[in-house]
C-alpha cells in the first residue's frame, strides 16, 4: 500500500492502517516528491518513494494499491488522477470506530472516514473524500468527489455538497442546503441557504465573503 503524502494527515492514515486494518510495517510505503525534510521517525521506519517514475515501478513489481494521505481537495484530486494514470488502484479506509449506517450508504473509492465520524442512512459520498474525526453526515445527503469534511462538522438531512468543497471544523450545514463546487465553509459557520460555486462562506449565520 502506498500512502500518497508523508506528512501530517498521512501519519493519521498510517495509524489506521496499522491499528484498524492490521497492515504490517513492511507493506506500507509513502510517496512524497516535494518535501526534502520529513518526520525523522517516519523516514527511518518506512520507505519514502520520491518520484512518479518510482511509483510506476512499484505498481508494476510490488503492489498497485494506494490511499490518499493529503487533506486539500485540490491535491487529493490531482494525485488521485496521477496514480490512476500510473495503474494504481485507489482504496478507501474506514475507521473501526466510525459509525456507518448499513442502509443504502455509498462510499466512493479513495475516501477516508476517520474515528468518531457518523454517516447515516442513504448518504452518498463520492470518490476521494475525507470525513474527519467526529463529523456527521446525516440521512439522504449527497457528497461530491474530493470533499473535505473537517472535525466536528455536521451536514444535516438531504444536503447536496459539490465536489472539491471544504467544510471547516465545527461548521453546520442545515437541512436541504445545496453547496456548489469549490466552496470553502469557514470553521464554525452555520450555513442556512444555498451557496453557488467558488465561494467562501463564514460566520453565524453564514455569509459569503468572496
Amino acid at each position: 500500500m502506498i500512502v500518497v503524502g508523508a506528512k501530517g494527515f498521512a501519519k493519521e492514515i498510517l495509524h489506521m492502517l496499522l491499528v484498524d486494518l492490521n497492515y504490517k510495517k513492511e507493506d506500507i510505503f509513502f510517496f512524497d516528491d516535494v518535501s526534502p525534510e520529513l518526520d525523522e521517525s517516519l523516514a527511518s521506519n518506512y520507505t519514502i518513494i520520491r518520484s512518479l517514475e518510482e511509483v510506476k515501478q512499484h505498481i508494476k513489481t510490488k503492489n498497485n494499491s494506494f490511499i490518499l494521505g493529503l487533506g486539500s481537495p485540490k491535491l487529493r484530486n490531482n494525485l488521485y488522477n496521477k496514480f490512476i494514470d500510473l495503474g494504481g488502484v485507489p482504496k478507501s479506509i474506514l475507521s473501526k470506530s466510525a459509525q456507518i449506517n448499513d442502509h443504502d450508504v455509498t462510499i466512493g473509492l479513495g475516501t477516508s472516514v476517520l474515528s468518531g465520524a457518523i454517516i447515516s442512512s442513504s448518504a452518498k459520498l463520492g470518490i476521494g473524500c475525507l470525513v474527519y474525526y467526529n463529523s456527521v453526515v446525516t440521512h439522504d445527503c449527497q457528497i461530491g468527489d474530493f470533499v473535505e469534511i473537517s472535525p466536528n462538522a455536521t451536514i444535516l438531512g438531504r444536503c447536496k455538497i459539490g465536489s472539491y468543497t471544504s467544510i471547516g471544523a465545527g461548521a453546520i450545514i442545515l437541512p436541504d442546503v445545496v453547496l456548489g463546487e469549490h466552496v470553502i465553509v469557514g470553521a464554525g459557520a452555520v450555513v442556512l441557504k444555498d451557496v453557488p460555486d467558488n465561494c467562501t462562506i463564514v460566520g453565524v449565520p453564514g455569509r459569503i465573503i468572496s
